[in-house]
């Protein structure tokens, strides 16, 4: 027979509202209300307009670092942690933000596999305008995103990097403060992006992480100073729970690459481990590379590590990390049924290439998702012929959009010609550093 309401009530250790009015009031929670917080709020006991008002209390008034570090460990314990003990080769990861033609996952798993560390890259589909890496693989004929743990350390073991989906058992309280974020307009509090990243990071067992922390138009923080700030705490964070945690700023206010959409950007990762692609492709994934094997203990030049993209060795670790998935890495990739270009209106230099608009455009045509639940189109996306700092001339192909749908066209069209800025003569210096900062 279940206990009346009011004695359910009783066997609590605190009261959500008790713990709300410390927030609002700027007081700072103890370690003993965060772990009954959080694991209240994942039995149901909490109910969501009191998450809801807690978590606006925190985006208002802030967390310190003690208690940003309570949050996180609390969220991974209500859930499983991975162990990578067992394994022969120490493990290093990385984690972005997310942008506009960010593939550099998809060339840096095998690359750092190459020198003997293990990769368990745990990733996500895209929602709005910043890409998925399950949508860009799920783009190769055969590929499976889900394995076991079983199947996940086998291929850790005999290849040296996987690239799959999470479990559902990993920080689960982070999918129901997720979503409630989402729709509570929190999404921005600095101490639950972190907790929310770190938090599955941890989880996930490996030894030491690095984190690309995207600043920009086309990024989740637009400016420098919201990055730095949460770069600084997730450091703090991987540190705090005993995880070699370093982190790269870098620039994503122009897309990274050439390429926009899942076939496409698969396509350009290709290239860079051919030993070709975009240079900014390939600088980002040989620096993110030297900063993963750091933090596993390898000493490895910059120059040593660009060598094995040029002689085949992370091509190799590829081919074999698509096939143990299922992959048939020799089959060709989907391609778009329709095109259309976007053309330079007049002479001059290419000062900007607005990230943003580049991804709403790639998300328009089909590459990305509204709501979780939707399709993605494998060919869709965007395809870039100038970069900014490059002189164009009137009618050049600076953008090719690629899509199934052509009815998608027009409001693709429209924002993609509002990416493109193009002077007569620059009014300042258009080249922007790729790398902004290390935060340590």
């Amino acid at each position: 027979m279940p206990l009346p309401e009011d004695t359910q009530r009783k066997a609590e250790a605190f009261d959500a509202v008790d713990v709300i009015r410390v927030k609002r009031d700027k007081g700072t929670l103890s370690p003993e209300q965060i772990d009954w917080v959080i694991d209240a709020y994942t039995r149901g006991v909490i109910a969501e307009e009191q998450m809801a008002a807690l978590n606006m209390a925190i985006l208002l008034n802030g967390m310190d670092r003690d208690e940003i570090s309570r949050w996180t460990a609390a969220m991974i314990a209500s859930g499983e942690r991975m162990d990578f003990s067992a394994l022969s080769h120490p493990t290093s990861d990385k984690h972005s933000t997310g942008g506009v033609g960010d593939k550099i996952t998809l060339p840096l798993a095998p690359l750092v596999a190459v020198f003997g560390v293990a990769v368990p890259q745990l990733s996500g589909r895209g929602l709005g305008h910043t890409g998925g890496t399950l949508d860009k693989l799920e783009s190769i004929p055969g590929w499976r995103a889900a394995l076991s743990n079983d199947e996940m350390m086998r291929q850790l073991e005999d290849v040296g990097a996987v690239i799959c989906q999470a479990g559902s058992g990993l920080a689960p309280a982070d999918r129901k403060l997720y979503a409630l974020r989402d729709v509570t307009g929190t999404v921005e509090a600095i101490p639950l992006i972190a907790s929310s990243i770190m938090s599955k990071k941890i989880a996930e067992g490996t030894g030491a992480l690095v984190l690309d922390v995207k600043v920009g138009t086309g990024a989740f923080m637009k400016d420098e100073a919201s990055a730095r700030e949460l770069a600084r705490t997730m450091v703090d964070l991987g540190t705090d729970a005993g995880v070699r945690t370093v982190a790269l700023l870098t620039n994503m206010s122009t897309p990274l690459g050439l390429t926009a959409g899942n076939a496409l950007e698969v396509r350009e990762s290709v290239e860079v481990l051919a030993g070709g692609g975009p240079a900014d492709v390939v600088d980002l994934t040989v620096a993110l590379a030297v900063e993963m094997l750091a933090g596993a203990g390898r000493d490895v030049a910059a120059d040593e590590v660009r060598a094995a993209l040029s002689d085949g060795r992370a091509m190799d670790r590829w081919r074999a990390m698509i096939s143990a998935q299922g992959g048939d890495v020799d089959a060709p990739l989907p391609v778009a049924t329709e095109n259309q270009q976007v053309l330079a209106e007049s002479d001059g230099v290419l000062t900007g290439l607005d990230a943003l608009d580049v991804g709403i455009a790639a998300w328009r045509l089909g590459a990305g998702r509204a709501r979780r639940e939707d399709a993605v189109q494998a060919g869709a996306g965007v395809e870039i012929h100038a970069k900014p700092g490059d002189r164009v001339v009137a009618g050049q192909p600076i953008l090719t959009l690629h899509t199934d749908t052509p009815e998608r066209f027009d409001r693709a069209l429209e924002i993609a010609r509002h990416s493109i800025t193009v002077e007569a003569e620059p009014r300042g210096d258009v080249h922007q550093d790729l790398i902004i900062a290390r935060i340590d």
